[in-house]
């Protein structure tokens, strides 16, 4: 049931990143996407799912091959905002690809760990990367 859920999800966000909008807005739509996925039980599903893959091989190797199917949709995002001109400053779209799927995973558990709070504003930290990624694509063009 979660692989399905998270295929669809994986399409839902591939055929997002590949609207012809600038990465700033799409990151703001991966952020409300965000919210939908928390509200709708997936979130907590999948880190249930990793927390047992710890000690499970056989749930492990179905939840890594869920969060690198995520990966390789980020990936291919960052190495296309790339060679359409954005500077990715010292990283590589591979770098980029695993702090972003890093920084959203390590997010939602925080938040369903219940330690989102004006201390620990992550969502509101998210949005405002998509804020830092339209200085950047303002400053390329």
């Amino acid at each position: 049931m979660l692989r399905a859920e998270n295929e669809a999800l994986l399409r839902r966000q591939t055929e997002m990143f590949a609207r012809d909008l600038p990465l700033s807005q799409r990151w703001e739509l991966a952020c409300d996407y965000l919210d939908a996925d928390l509200k709708s039980g997936y979130v907590r599903v999948l880190n249930e799912m990793m927390a047992v893959g710890w000690s499970s091989e056989l749930v492990g190797k179905e939840v890594r091959t869920m969060l690198l199917g995520w990966n390789s949709v980020l990936t291919e995002l960052a190495t296309s905002a790339e060679v359409k001109g954005l500077n990715l400053g010292p990283f590589t779209a591979t770098e980029i690809a695993a702090l972003t799927g890093a920084a959203f995973l390590g997010a939602e558990s925080l938040i369903l760990l219940g330690l989102e709070s004006d201390h620990m504003p992550l969502r509101k930290a998210l949005r405002r990367i998509g804020q830092l990624i339209k200085n950047i694509e303002e400053e390329t063009h």
